[in-house]
């Protein structure tokens, strides 16, 4: 389909449900991020994590946050959130503030995802580095992050780091499915969405990927 950037970058308030998820990675596995949100009529998701080798999986997770008039801005007990439009298909403002969970095995993220409350902050700035490809259910789009992730005693800066974005909405969605990780270092992000879907993701080389409990 073709795709026109300021209606299909922009809200659709005649879909049921609406998501958008944005991904960054460092070319040398030294750390990803992902942050997530999806309008569900009057209430959202949001979810977001930070991987690292050698560091606990930093894990967000609100399944039940109300929505506001600006449906980018998330709010709930101890957490603020936004995701911004700045320039439709071009430039988004990805930015959060809150406690994560700090699990040292991400597969407890499907449980309680009890963890150490760890201090996280994301401001950074998504830019395109190529046109969107449309998807049946909307589009996903490749480019790049300038900012920074603060974290406890430091912040990581990213420079030009590669990045990946999706926005999807509809009726109803289905999981976002990406291809599998043939080759990881161990390095996940675990959600365990309302919907009892597991996204079990898998940092690699070409970013996040579907992991495979089979693969090595």
């Amino acid at each position: 389909m073709a795709l026109d950037p300021v209606v299909d970058d922009g809200r659709h308030g005649d879909a049921a449900v609406e998501e958008w998820v944005f991904t960054t990675w460092a070319v040398d596995l030294s750390i990803g991020a992902v942050s997530g949100h999806r309008v569900t009529g009057r209430t959202a998701w949001y979810w977001a994590a930070v991987v690292r080798p050698g560091q606990p999986l930093l894990h967000v997770a609100e399944w039940e946050v109300p929505v506001r008039a600006e449906p980018g801005l998330v709010k709930a007990h101890g957490l603020w959130a936004e995701h911004v439009c700045d320039a439709p298909m071009e430039q988004w403002t990805i930015s959060n503030e809150t406690f994560a969970a700090g699990l040292d095995d991400p597969g407890d993220a499907i449980g309680r995802a009890y963890g150490v409350p760890t201090a996280v902050a994301f401001d950074l700035e998504w830019y395109a580095a190529a046109p969107p490809v449309a998807r049946i259910d909307g589009f996903e789009q490749a480019g790049v992050v300038h900012g920074v992730i603060e974290l406890p005693g430091a912040a990581r800066h990213l420079t030009e780091t590669p990045a990946r974005r999706w926005h999807r909405w509809g009726d109803e969605l289905a999981p976002l499915e990406l291809p599998n990780a043939y080759a990881h270092t161990d390095l996940r992000a675990v959600f365990a969405f309302p919907d009892g879907f597991v996204a079990n993701w898998a940092l690699t080389p070409d970013g996040f990927r579907q992991f495979a409990a089979h693969d090595s």
